[in-house]
């Protein structure tokens, strides 16, 4: 049988491969799906810590945390899904160099740009003209085209 400190140290053993699999995971990979994979499965190493150290002390403070660690992987995924189908939904895949390009129009991005082969030039995507409100105070402009088209509202 083995003692509580011998099992404390297999436990964290297991707990820093989880972390350090799943940090070299996120640090390697651009594809987000993976990335976020990575994340929880560092939260899980956490979480195998605390649950550890908690038997050893004899308390249920660790069970306690991991209910949090829980909790904060459930909004973790969430919000990687919808980050995830709103990337794929406007450019076709999940790589994280394209995730730089979602935010807003007047911000300048800084993306590292893959190297083309001699020659060759990319021709830039057309890019959509979204709506956007305007800054507080003013009223916006609008055309006669979209006076006609609401003209019930």
């Amino acid at each position: 049988m083995m003692d509580s400190k011998a099992l404390l140290l297999n436990i964290q053993v297991v707990a820093a491969a989880l972390v350090c699999i799943g940090l070299v995971g996120f640090l390697t990979r651009r594809n987000m799906i993976i990335m976020f994979l990575a994340v929880e499965m560092i939260l899980q190493g956490v979480a195998l810590s605390f649950v550890a150290w908690g038997r050893y002390h004899g308390s249920l403070g660790g069970q306690v945390m991991v209910l949090f660690v829980i909790t904060v992987a459930a909004c973790e995924a969430a919000l990687a899904m919808a980050l995830a189908l709103m990337l794929f939904q406007r450019r076709g895949h999940l790589d994280t160099a394209a995730c730089f390009a979602l935010g807003e129009p007047d911000q300048v991005t800084q993306v590292a740009e893959e190297v083309l082969p001699q020659g060759e030039v990319e021709e830039p995507e057309p890019q959509p003209q979204w709506p956007h409100l305007p800054p507080a105070g003013r009223v916006p402009q609008r055309s006669p085209e979209q006076d006609a088209y609401r003209s019930h509202v």
